[in-house]
């Protein structure tokens, strides 16, 4: 059974500039960067399939990208592994302060909250000076996490509409400015407008607890399931290239029937 400490040795082999890897030899924190956003997700796939045994792996996929940069940073001369471990575990220790220490706190509401005012006294603590309810958002997060994670801090300070028929509201004046840029062919009020858009799809999510990314994620699954299905439907004529709009759409909505005849146990 290996340990952390063989997978540390093992990095370190393969960034030797001697005897290593070539490929790892060469990387860098930036050209590493895609490749950690790239397994994150793919964790989150294998949990959304259910997958364990594909979950073990992926965060197996993970774990190496942290070693990896620790690895870097260590022959810099910046951190080491141990130190990420040091960081993040102290971290975890002061902001539960309800486990570790005395305090208390109501439920995992409260705990969201006690969590952000440890993050602002700790950016208060480090001299930073932005005491905006938004400070502290990142902006290496995909954009869909970053408005996400706006949309609440303003909520903090009562930004934030009452109910969901306001926001759905706003959703469809955004598709109709959407429409009109497209009418005017002024592609940067297009741009503008279609991010005005996408924001506020965001905040529907948001305020029914749903899941952005998942959300989407499972709409690219199914998109997949039903293209690729139309695909099969259409291989014996000679395939969808051949086909009229309107035939692919008849497709389309075979597969579509079809799916839902599976998914309800209907012949």
């Amino acid at each position: 059974m290996h340990t952390i400490d063989d997978l540390l040795r093992i990095m370190t082999t393969l960034r030797d500039p001697e005897r290593g890897c070539p490929w790892d030899v060469e990387q860098n924190f930036a050209t590493i960067a895609p490749y950690t956003i790239e397994e994150a997700y793919e964790v989150a796939d294998a949990i959304d399939r259910r997958d364990y045994p594909g979950l073990c792996e992926e965060l197996g996929d993970l774990l190496l990208q942290v070693v990896f940069h620790a690895q870097m940073a260590k022959e810099a001369g910046h951190f080491d592994f141990g130190d990420v471990v040091e960081a993040i575990s102290t971290k975890m220790v002061r902001r539960h302060p309800h486990v570790f220490a005395d305090a208390e706190v109501a439920d995992a509401q409260a705990q969201t909250q006690a969590w952000e005012e440890h993050k602002r006294a700790e950016r208060a603590a480090k001299g930073e000076a932005d005491d905006s309810a938004l400070a502290g958002v990142s902006r290496g997060l995909p954009e869909w996490q970053r408005a996400l994670k706006l949309q609440k801090r303003a909520a903090t300070v009562g930004f934030d509409w009452p109910s969901i028929e306001p926001v759905i509201d706003k959703l469809h004046e955004e598709i109709d400015e959407v429409r009109a840029e497209f009418a005017s062919g002024d592609a940067a009020r297009l741009t503008d407008e279609i991010g005005d858009l996408l924001f506020v799809c965001v905040n529907v999510a948001r305020h029914g607890k749903v899941d952005f990314s998942q959300a989407l994620r499972g709409a690219n699954a199914k998109f997949e399931r039903r293209f690729r299905r139309m695909e099969q439907l259409a291989a014996a004529g000679g395939g969808l290239a051949g086909l009229t709009l309107a035939q692919q759409d008849a497709l389309w909505d075979r597969a579509k029937t079809e799916e839902k005849a599976a998914q309800s146990g209907l012949p």
